[in-house]
């Protein structure tokens, strides 16, 4: 009876402090606390992330399922993906707003969409300013209610004498206003290489936007958004490591990478511009995660192969932001009792958040309403 009397913004206040699992639950309690906790989880934003972030592994070959790590309870969960097309595959994550950032595949101009994996919502985003395919994609989260996406580079469509060709173009698109702006062009041998080699998720550090591409010798292309300049950085080791991947570490931008002879080593680099190897994992684990996938997001870092074949998470310690200490999880080879097939998987870390995302909501609904 309590309860039911407490005014809605103090629930939502109390609801806030619970961790994701729990704040679904008594959503579904009623109509009442579903109202207080979709406000509960917009403040998640608004506060700060109190927890974790949650392991996604997608399917290779599946578009249609999703497996998530729970890194609060370390339980594994299955949710279907039935309304993502089958020609999408996942680029990223808008990662403190919930969503999956899918992109069309096969040969046609490149579409993006979000998708939050929790709730089902599913979102395609209006089509670029000048169609391409193959572009490189970055995030840049702007805050509770906002993001912007930029896509650089690809292949124009092609012109009347039947060629296509490099499209040295940068354009960025606004969840506020629901609209892509072409903002200015690029150097041709960034967009050729930022095609050519794709690469893998964007990292966002101190006003600049970074890419690395996908094959050796690794190199890193940044684009400062203030500026609308373009640079290119070294990779330590670039031209022998087994694997690279961007990160970003208490702000700053990080390389982890396998190096021949077992070992797995963070470089971060300095305000000197200069790259510091930080971290080197003992050669057992190494070897064990050599030909492994890697992904990051702020706090955290995972190497990864299969989804049954566990993981090893690099994250800050709870009681001090600078250090960092490794952890396994298992992989996950049961859910709810039945058994999981081995299978490749494309890694990404995202906050659960069961709410719309606020600009993208609103642009929804005046799309029903035509």
């Amino acid at each position: 009876m309590m309860w039911n009397n407490l005014p809605s913004d103090l629930l939502a206040n109390i609801f806030s402090y619970l961790p994701p699992p729990s704040l679904a639950r008594a959503m579904a309690a009623c109509r009442h606390w579903h109202d207080c906790g979709r406000t509960s989880a917009a403040g998640y934003k608004i506060c700060g992330h109190q927890y974790p972030p949650w392991f996604i592994a997608l399917p290779t070959r599946n578009n249609n399922l999703c497996f998530v790590h729970n890194s609060i309870e370390n339980t594994w969960h299955l949710l279907n993906l039935d309304h993502v097309p089958s020609l999408t595959r996942p680029v990223s994550t808008i990662a403190g707003h919930g969503l999956i950032l899918f992109k069309s595949v096969g040969g046609v101009p490149i579409r993006l969409t979000v998708c939050n994996p929790f709730t089902g919502w599913f979102h395609p985003l209006p089509l670029l300013r000048k169609p391409r395919t193959n572009p490189a994609v970055g995030v840049i989260e702007g805050g509770p209610d906002r993001f912007q996406l930029y896509v650089a580079g690809g292949m124009s469509e092609a012109a009347s004498s039947g060629a296509a060709s490099y499209e040295p173009t940068l354009e960025t698109f606004d969840s506020k206003s629901n609209k892509w702006t072409v903002i200015g062009s690029m150097p041709v041998e960034f967009a050729v290489r930022l095609t050519v080699w794709t690469p893998n998720e964007s990292v966002y550090s101190n006003g600049v936007l970074y890419w690395m591409t996908s094959a050796r010798a690794y190199s890193i292309m940044g684009f400062e958004i203030g500026s609308n300049k373009w640079a290119e950085l070294s990779v330590p080791m670039g031209d022998t490591l087994e694997f690279a991947t961007l990160i970003t570490r208490v702000g700053k931008l990080a390389v982890i990478g396998g190096v021949h002879g077992g070992y797995v080593v963070v470089w971060e680099r300095g305000d000197d511009g200069e790259w510091v190897m930080i971290e080197k994992i003992a050669c057992e684990l190494g070897n064990r995660f050599m030909s492994s996938k890697c992904v990051g997001i702020e706090g955290c870092v995972c190497l990864y192969k299969e989804i049954g074949s566990g993981m090893m998470v690099w994250r800050s310690d709870e009681d001090s932001e600078d250090k960092w200490v490794w952890n396994s999880i298992e992989g996950c080879n049961r859910v709810s009792g039945k058994r999981i097939e081995n299978c490749p998987i494309k890694g990404l870390f995202l906050h659960p958040n069961l709410t719309f995302s606020i600009g993208l909501k609103a642009t929804t609904e005046i799309e029903n309403k035509d």
